[in-house]
């Protein structure tokens, strides 16, 4: 069947939170929508990051495409501008790992995942015999603040040295852990951009208040709820609880305060929920030509899912990702895992030979980036 066609379209207006047009073979194609993989509509990479509501960035480098990606010309010029000029973050945030946010919406999503970051760092100190007490992290943070008064931006290295000047002195491993519980308790965030190393700057003098809204925790709930699920349905609430890391029943709490903006799906003995969003530009926006993508390690059109089968077949999981949670370069092909690439040479390595494609475009559209 063509891609929900107009059925999807009248469902979504008529009887929100139900409808039957949605299949499995609709998925991933949606999903390149949703993401902004397919007819980005998108210009600054800031108003892309919005629109995901979170993208995942372990790799300080490959975030950049990530975003750029999602934008109808990427330039690793145009992301430097929106990073450098504090439109951007990157900072630990849901499920405790690395993520890029809006500005504006740091505070808030902080709000909603700290105390479950806390309590997860200090389970993890424990499982290795190791305790930082509350008094050392408020020390540190101190610190920190005093550290980084007046610097726009510092790199780890020239903390570790002026943490050194005051007495504090900590192997690299601990001092991850003070750098990361910083960040949870909304003291530091990430400074300049960097060529290759992260570099660290207060909060407070890098978001201006008045940028940080603060509703209250079910409004930020059912905010976060819409983000998700615009820039990434059709999605399980499995994979909602996934991507946010939070108990079942809040985000279950979440989707039914928006259930107006969702269709309802069942497919497989599974609930997936379309955003009116997505269902009502489909047939406007979804590209009809052969796409192939070249998508970063750790990319949300992967991690952004529990749940990954819809595009990847089982038998190739280990080329995408591995067990302890490493993700690799992997290349798209119209929504389905094909292969993987790396940046620094043209070599696809394709899991199967019928699923060669032309990689040609997509290869240029990277080199172009790469190169502004």
């Amino acid at each position: 069947m063509s891609i929900l066609s107009h059925n999807a379209t009248n469902s979504t207006t008529s009887t929100p939170m139900s409808g039957t047009s949605l299949t499995a073979a609709d998925i991933p194609r949606l999903r390149l929508l949703a993401q902004q993989l397919d007819s980005p509509r998108f210009d600054d990479p800031h108003d892309a990051v919005e629109w995901m509501g979170m993208v995942q960035a372990q790799d300080y480098r490959a975030m950049r495409w990530a975003v750029a990606m999602r934008t109808r010309q990427p330039s690793i010029n145009a992301f430097r501008r929106a990073y450098n000029e504090r439109r951007i973050i990157r900072t630990h945030l849901f499920r405790c790992t690395w993520q890029l946010v809006a500005a504006e919406d740091l505070r808030w999503m902080l709000s909603l995942c700290a105390d479950r970051n806390r309590r997860a760092i200090n389970s993890y100190l424990a499982s290795h015999r190791h305790v930082i007490s509350e008094e050392e992290y408020a020390r540190f943070n101190r610190m920190m603040e005093e550290i980084l008064q007046g610097h726009d931006s510092m790199r780890k290295e020239e903390l570790t040295a002026a943490l050194s000047e005051r007495g504090f002195s900590t192997d690299e491993y601990r001092l991850s852990i003070y750098l990361r519980r910083a960040e949870i308790d909304g003291i530091i965030c990430s400074g300049h951009l960097d060529e290759r190393r992260n570099t660290y700057a207060l909060i407070a003098s890098r978001i201006s208040s008045e940028a940080q809204s603060m509703p209250g925790r079910e409004e930020a709930m059912a905010l976060l709820a819409h983000k998700y699920f615009r820039s990434h349905s059709p999605a399980t609430l499995r994979d909602f609880t996934w991507w946010t890391g939070l108990p079942v029943g809040e985000c279950r709490r979440a989707i039914s305060a928006i259930a107006a903006e969702l269709t309802e799906h069942t497919i497989d003995g599974d609930t997936y929920y379309l955003h009116h969003d997505i269902s009502n530009t489909v047939s406007d926006n979804l590209s009809s030509t052969p796409h192939t993508l070249l998508l970063p390690p750790y990319d949300e059109y992967l991690i952004g899912y529990k749940s990954r089968h819809h595009v990847l077949e089982d038998t190739f999981r280990a080329r995408a990702f591995s067990n302890n949670g490493i993700f690799h370069p992997v290349i798209v092909s119209n929504g389905h895992i094909v292969g993987n690439w790396h940046p620094r040479t043209d070599h696809p390595d394709f899991f199967r030979l019928e699923y060669r494609t032309d990689t040609t475009n997509a290869r240029a559209a990277y080199s172009r980036f790469a190169e502004l």
